[in-house]
């Protein structure tokens, strides 16, 4: 299994960088108005101050033992958290950052110098790269060519209605010229961030359903998301483990049939509204990755307003497919 060092952790050890998710999108003006002053934050100055002439944030893309002045967050970490402070690709620090990552893709050069020797490591870091080009620019050819190799495979593997790891492992050896290795879990079947973003309207209908049973029936969830199994609900709101729990859905909303399969999840997220309309997972939920949103929770109406605005983004993700 991937280690992933420091993929899931907060940015305590830079001070004021804190939180990042996977969640994007608000609606009307006040929306608009709510998406403005994130984007003109002090949590996007601060990630933005500390981009390198090279589009990276240092010398780490993935994994990151410890933070210190030089290297307080890796590239990965700083692309999450802009992603869900509104960036998109019409950015300059989000541009510059996928033209880097589109440049590793080409092969013109690599995006760091971290190796872990057990595993297919230019595979996997193929696997991060056209994943997050995709989420940013779903234009570029060479992430999309491997989001449909990965499809590929994913189609084969679920064909008899459920994941089949031996059909698995031949459509892997077809597109990759290699059995997958047990060593790595990326290679041996799902459940990893990566491909629950990269899969996304790149598969038959019939395949999402089965691949979201397989994402929501894992016992473990979402690899990197910390999630849980998708088909328990948490069993308090106001808590760290519900909006880890969120962050799975969030993924899991982006698929054409999520309607289909989150129902439950809806009904359970309308359940929790307060009297007054609005949703509130408490203090706690600030564990500095996907809280807070707003520059500060000192006020309990900036946390509601932050919760609310995520569970009302995943409602409408939810409800409207």
């Amino acid at each position: 299994m991937l280690r992933g060092r420091g993929v899931g952790k907060d940015f305590r050890g830079c001070k004021g960088l804190r939180g990042w998710q996977g969640a994007e999108g608000l609606q009307g003006a006040e929306g608009l108005v709510a998406l403005r002053a994130k984007h003109d934050g002090k949590w996007a100055r601060q990630i933005i101050a500390l981009q390198k002439a090279d589009g990276t944030w240092g010398r780490y893309f993935h994994t990151l033992s410890q933070p210190t002045a030089e290297n307080p967050m890796t590239t990965e970490q700083a692309l999450r958290r802009l992603r869900v402070l509104g960036f998109t690709i019409e950015d300059e620090p989000i541009r510059r950052a996928v033209d880097c990552m589109a440049a590793c893709l080409r092969g013109e050069r690599l995006i760091d110098d971290y190796n872990e020797k057990k595993h297919d490591w230019p595979l996997f870091t193929k696997l991060m790269l056209s994943t997050w080009v995709k989420l940013f620019d779903p234009s570029n050819e060479l992430a999309m060519a491997f989001a449909r190799q990965w499809a590929q495979v994913a189609e084969q593997s679920f064909e008899t209605g459920r994941f089949d790891k031996d059909a698995h492992a031949e459509a892997f050896a077809e597109i990759f010229g290699r059995r997958p290795s047990a060593q790595s879990g990326f290679e041996i079947g799902y459940g990893f961030l990566y491909d629950a973003y990269l899969l996304q309207r790149v598969l038959s209908p019939e395949t999402e359903r089965r691949l979201l049973d397989f994402y929501l029936s894992k016992p473990d969830g979402i690899y990197y998301v910390g999630s849980g199994r998708l088909t328990e609900l948490p069993p308090v709101f106001a808590s760290r483990r519900a909006s880890f729990y969120i962050a799975g859905l969030e993924i899991l909303a982006e698929y054409s049939t999520a309607g289909e399969k989150l129902g439950f999840a809806a009904d359970w997220l309308n359940a929790q509204k307060d009297t007054d309309g609005q949703w509130d997972m408490g203090p706690k939920a600030n564990d500095g990755i996907y809280f807070p949103l707003s520059d500060s929770w000192r006020k309990p109406a900036d946390r509601k307003a932050d919760c609310t605005e995520r569970v009302k983004n995943l409602l409408q993700k939810i409800e409207n497919k």
